[in-house]
């Protein structure tokens, strides 16, 4: 009897041993990707994890080709083929627009960075992707007057530059990789963000000025209002706008009239080189701590909506970006400061 039991015993310790050997941390980290949904579908928008193969493909450190051909490269080929395959030149097209080149980068890559991807990758995990994918989309079909059709991919890039964007709407990347990206508030806060001015640029392409200075900054200062719009307030309207500080958004109240002032010559100009759009670049206010157009744009559709009432943010959708200026009031309320 008493062997018995040692033997049962002994049985059971070896189960339990090999049990901890497969959740180890990296092996539990695994199948928590594993349980990713390859893609979110909620009308016509498309949200597709490629970034989930490009992990699983490294499996027990055995490198599966397959799986990035297969659910890599093929799920979205458009995107790799005619975004990437483009943006970063001729010189690198062959690393995007073919099975061979995607294979190639995709062999060391994350081997080379596993300890950052993971990071973002676990991120994603630690705020439930497939539910707030769901939750997000389904509440910005019912807010927005238009539902586009888009294919968003989440995915690592060897050349990054998109961030979070691209070519069109059915060629859209969210770079995890991408230098200070924070996974978190670009799925969160930044899908919100991105898919109004996909709804936007629906209306906004009709205006004979649509590549002037002063649309983008409408658009962009519209996206970050609807992001607050979407989240009802309960975050703060800095937050919306870049997740800038408390302290980045004193900056530009404190510097609004200059900044309307010395950027209103610039609204007309098409060129997309200008202090407006490219501050970073070109210094008309070296110490701005984030974008100025976005801040401004934001400013402007505040001004419109508290001039018109809480819901009229909707209107935005069907007006000029002139148009917004005018009815806002906005110029009115800089020369009264």
């Amino acid at each position: 009897m008493k062997r018995s039991i040692l033997y049962i015993f002994t049985i059971a310790a070896v189960c339990f041993s090999s049990m901890n050997q497969k959740l180890s941390p990296e092996n539990t980290f695994e199948m928590n990707i594993e349980k990713l949904a390859d893609s979110i579908r909620v009308n016509d928008i498309v949200v597709k994890n490629l970034f989930k193969y490009q992990i699983l493909a490294h499996q027990n450190n055995i490198f599966d080709p397959d799986l990035i051909t297969e659910k890599v490269y093929q799920p979205h080929k458009k995107l790799w083929d005619s975004c990437y395959g483009s943006i970063f030149g001729d010189e690198n097209a062959a690393k995007f627009n073919n099975a061979a080149g995607m294979i190639e980068w995709n062999k060391t890559l994350y081997p080379k960075h596993k300890i950052l991807f993971n990071e973002r990758a676990q991120s994603l995990l630690n705020i439930n992707l497939n539910k707030v994918l769901k939750t997000n989309l389904k509440k910005f079909g019912q807010l927005v007057p238009y539902q586009p059709k888009a294919t968003i991919s989440i995915l690592y890039s060897p050349l990054t530059g998109i961030g979070f964007g691209g070519c069109n709407a059915n060629q859209f990347a969210l770079e995890l990789n991408y230098e200070n990206a924070d996974p978190e508030y670009m799925i969160e806060k930044g899908l919100p963000h991105e898919l109004n001015h996909l709804v936007y640029e629906k209306f906004r392409s009709r205006d004979a000025h649509k590549n002037a200075a002063l649309s983008q900054t409408i658009d962009e200062g519209f996206a970050c209002y609807f992001t607050w719009i979407f989240f009802e307030g309960k975050i703060q309207k800095y937050e919306a706008v870049e997740n800038m500080s408390k302290k980045d958004w004193e900056w530009f109240l404190k510097n609004e009239k200059k900044i309307f002032v010395n950027t209103k010559k610039f609204f007309d100009d098409e060129s997309g080189n200008n202090p407006l759009l490219r501050n970073d670049k070109l210094k008309l206010f070296p110490d701005a701590p984030k974008t100025l157009n976005y801040w401004l744009g934001f400013r402007i559709v505040q001004k419109y909506v508290d001039k018109h009432g809480a819901d009229s943010w909707k209107n935005i959708y069907q007006l000029h970006p002139k148009e917004v200026l005018e009815k806002s009031g906005y110029e009115e309320f800089i020369n009264s400061l």
